[in-house]
């Protein structure tokens, strides 16, 4: 045997499930049926067992390093915000759950995806600041091996910010923090603390 080792990385292409099943360290997506790589690892194809009646073969990538979590659609991920343009913002993930990542995964939220209610008045530089820590939920493998995250729920959005004067703020409603140095408020998407 010994084929060479294909080595992928988050989001790409694996194969259609048509032909294959995803296994471990890959996801399939039923949009288009195609099978994509959920980590940075090794491609292998495990056959099917000769009495299994799904005779496709497993695909699954495995890791070349000791793993930490790997964001998966449906779960909550902590994530600094790095940068916000008109529509999006862009956030380094680094925590799935209760623990931290060991590699680098983004994160894109969409203007659509900020909150529930007066979607085409979202305001992202109202939304995110760059720096802000957010608290999201992943919907899918976007493009370019970045995920879209959602904040679109009440417990969702802004978790810590920092104000201009270097002050964590204090969210004061759901859309306003506040600097408890200079008193100055900003616009945030603010998650709700449960009380």
């Amino acid at each position: 045997m010994g084929a060479a080792e294909e080595m992928v990385t988050p989001g790409e292409v694996v194969g259609k499930t048509s032909d294959v099943k995803a296994g471990r360290g890959t996801y399939a997506a039923v949009h288009n049926n195609t099978v994509y790589a959920s980590l940075t690892g090794f491609r292998h194809t495990i056959p099917p067992a000769t009495d299994s009646p799904d005779q496709r073969p497993t695909v699954e990538v495995t890791g070349h390093k000791a793993h930490g979590p790997v964001p998966e659609p449906g779960s909550i991920v902590i994530a600094r915000v790095t940068k916000v343009m008109a529509k999006t913002a862009f956030a380094d993930i680094m925590c799935v759950g209760q623990k931290s990542v060991r590699e680098k995964f983004t994160g894109i939220i969409r203007q659509q995806d900020v909150r529930a209610t007066e979607i085409d008045k979202v305001d992202m530089h109202l939304s995110f600041r760059p720096g802000d820590i957010v608290k999201a939920l992943v919907l899918s493998l976007g493009d370019a091996r970045a995920y879209f995250l959602t904040t679109a729920k009440n417990e969702l959005g802004v978790v810590s910010a920092e104000s201009t004067a270097g002050a964590t703020m204090v969210p004061i409603s759901w859309t306003e923090m506040q600097c408890p140095l200079s008193g100055q408020i900003e616009q945030r998407k603010v998650a709700k603390i449960a009380s």
